[in-house]
């Protein structure tokens, strides 16, 4: 997390909001001689205590997951750059403004017979999202097919212990300075420039 608390966000069920309507992480875990990390759909349960996750079975996260284990997760948002040109004062320096939500917890494999119903419940959840299309279910999958794929992945599940989230998007700037750099972050570099001049513009509340 970046170490300026005024970017912190302690607002947790705006950050769970955040992570469930996001679905995509990096799931990193220790591993000799270095982290283990994988990208992987997750489903952050409403209350922030629980995430649910499946892995390929060759995955180094799922082969090194003999016990329990210590485990972190990371989701994005928008990023981008900020040219010390755009806040239209003078001694500025470059920046780059974005959000991220780190889920801290235990790692744990769950029993292959859950595959399935962890399957379903992370499709639904996606799907629901698609409305009005019908949703995609597994019972679409002929039986011998699904089985085959159900032994391909395994299911996880992490008991969190912690959630942190930077919001850093120019709060520390006159609100001038942040909405004249907001418009024109949208034409600059990085990822979902217009989402991220929306939320420079208008902060949510931390």
């Amino acid at each position: 997390m970046h170490p300026n608390p005024i970017f912190h966000s302690q607002d947790h069920a705006k950050d769970i909001a955040f992570v469930r309507d996001r679905g995509f992480g990096t799931l990193m875990m220790n591993g000799d001689p270095v982290p283990l990390a994988a990208h992987v759909p997750i489903l952050l349960s409403e209350d922030g205590r629980a995430v649910l996750i499946h892995l390929v079975r060759s995955n180094p996260i799922a082969r090194a997951l003999t016990a329990p284990a210590p485990a972190r997760i990371t989701v994005m948002g928008p990023d981008g750059y900020v040219s010390p040109d755009w806040y239209g004062v003078a001694d500025q320096v470059p920046t780059w403004n974005y959000v991220a939500v780190q889920i801290t917890g235990v790692l744990e494999l769950l029993p292959q017979d859950d595959m399935r119903e962890i399957l379903d419940i992370q499709s639904a959840h996606y799907e629901t999202r698609l409305a009005p299309k019908t949703p995609w279910t597994t019972d679409k999958m002929t039986p011998d097919v699904l089985d085959r794929m159900m032994r391909m992945i395994v299911p996880c599940r992490m008991q969190v212990g912690d959630i942190a989230a930077t919001w850093k998007l120019g709060q520390n700037k006159d609100a001038a300075v942040r909405t004249s750099a907001a418009a024109q972050v949208a034409g600059g570099m990085g990822a979902e420039l217009a989402a991220l001049s929306a939320l420079m513009t208008d902060p949510p509340a931390l």
